[in-house]
């Protein structure tokens, strides 16, 4: 384990933390929570369907925490049209924050230019806007060879983050391919390890495999374990 996340407590693990909340069932109420808990730990962000981000903007309005909201998801399939209109409307409610698929069946069909593009084409919607681009890999659907050349073709087409998965496919993110993420990156992007972080321990892990941001939906019970305020 590194020093960094052997020493990490529960306010600066916040502070690097995504509270998310991206089932499709989820209620105005359960949203609502959510913000009121990103706001008393302090998290970087809270993560949501692009429907809620106006009601996430309002609540967490002059704080800190950022509105961040997923693009193209779950599947990364829909045109580029398409995610740059849903990036451009997040934004204009409010998102400050962008997690976009990537078109996996096109990057298996070695469709490099196509991948670029599309990433791309997000990009330049989110950094007009002045906000922040990650793209999503789903890493359970790639072979390693794969992983990495998606790791490039984000940085080439300006993403901000490299990001493990959308918590909706088979597996989610683990230390080993975190590690390869941020190898194959660097200083040029950013690692943000989601899906199956539930613990104190899979949250110092992934850090320590060199994740500068985690998405988990068991914020506070991973808080608390690292001794937050009940």
């Amino acid at each position: 384990m590194s020093n960094l996340s052997a020493s990490l407590d529960w306010r600066s693990a916040a502070r690097r933390i995504d509270h998310a909340l991206l089932k499709p069932d989820a209620t105005r109420a359960q949203i609502e929570q959510l913000c009121r808990e990103a706001l008393r730990y302090q998290t970087a962000s809270v993560c949501i369907q692009p429907g809620w981000v106006a009601t996430a903007a309002r609540l967490l309005q002059g704080s800190p925490v950022k509105v961040c909201t997923v693009i193209g998801f779950p599947q990364g399939a829909t045109l580029t049209t398409v995610k740059r209109f849903e990036a451009f409307e997040a934004l204009r409610l409010g998102a400050q924050e962008l997690d976009m698929v990537m078109n996996v069946g096109a990057l298996k069909s070695g469709e490099r230019e196509r991948v670029e593009s599309d990433i791309r084409g997000v990009a330049e919607v989110a950094h007009a806007g002045d906000a922040i681009l990650k793209v999503i890999l789903e890493n359970c659907l790639l072979s390693r060879e794969e992983k990495v050349l998606a790791c490039e073709l984000c940085v080439s087409a300006g993403a901000d983050f490299v990001k493990t998965s959308t918590g909706f496919a088979a597996s989610g993110a683990t230390a080993e391919v975190v590690a390869l993420m941020k190898t194959t990156v660097g200083q040029r992007a950013k690692v943000k390890a989601a899906g199956g972080i539930r613990t104190a321990a899979d949250l110092r892990a992934m850090i320590a495999a060199g994740a500068d941001r985690v998405g988990a939906s068991a914020t506070a019970t991973i808080l608390r374990e690292m001794g937050a305020p009940e």
